[in-house]
């Protein structure tokens, strides 16, 4: 009977302690959205805890001191895990590509327009209709993909400025551009 006792008390035991052990390690993340180039400061980073995986490249959170003062390469959202591959010289915009800050007029781009989202500028002729373009005002303007970097609020005219990234190229005509600017967010097949 006492072996029987040890034995169930033993179980007990280890199942206890088994269930105690957390196999997630403290990792750093971004606690607010940073854009390429930004030094991290510690107000920046939070700690998450995520349970190891060899094809995830993470900066453990006890190395916090060896990345804070550093430079972000790329925009990194908010929440997001960091990696050393994020971390470093400014390496923004990519080769071959620029970004560029355009004014966006009210009614010009849709609404809820965020940073990602992948759109099309188009530059208008002067007095030229963004539903209905004449023949003229479309081989007249710019047409170009872009990927939305940044979105400032409105101004007292309802002017935003909308910082995109583009390929260098293309930022160089739409900059050059007179005109209007409108965005137009295109469906997966558009």
């Amino acid at each position: 009977m006492l072996g029987a006792l040890l034995v169930v008390l033993g179980a007990v035991s280890f199942a206890v302690t088994s269930l105690r052990v957390d196999p997630r390690m403290p990792v750093l993340a971004l606690a607010s959205p940073v854009a390429a180039g930004h030094m991290l400061t510690d107000a920046d980073l939070t700690v998450a805890r995520i349970v190891p995986d060899s094809t995830i490249s993470v900066v453990a959170a006890s190395q916090r001191s060896a990345v804070v003062g550093r430079t972000v390469t790329v925009p990194v959202a908010a929440h997001t895990l960091l990696s050393m591959d994020e971390v470093g010289p400014a390496a923004w915009p990519p080769a071959g590509q620029s970004v560029i800050a355009v004014p966006v007029k009210a009614g010009r781009s849709p609404a809820g327009l965020a940073p990602g989202t992948q759109v099309t500028v188009l530059t208008l002729a002067s007095g030229t209709s963004s539903t209905t373009p004449s023949s003229a005002g479309a081989s007249s303007g710019v047409q170009a993909r872009a990927t939305v970097v940044a979105v400032r609020a409105a101004d007292a005219n309802g002017t935003s400025v909308v910082s995109l990234l583009l390929v260098s190229s293309d930022a160089l005509r739409v900059a050059a551009a007179s005109g209007d600017v409108a965005l137009v967010l295109q469906g997966a097949g558009g």
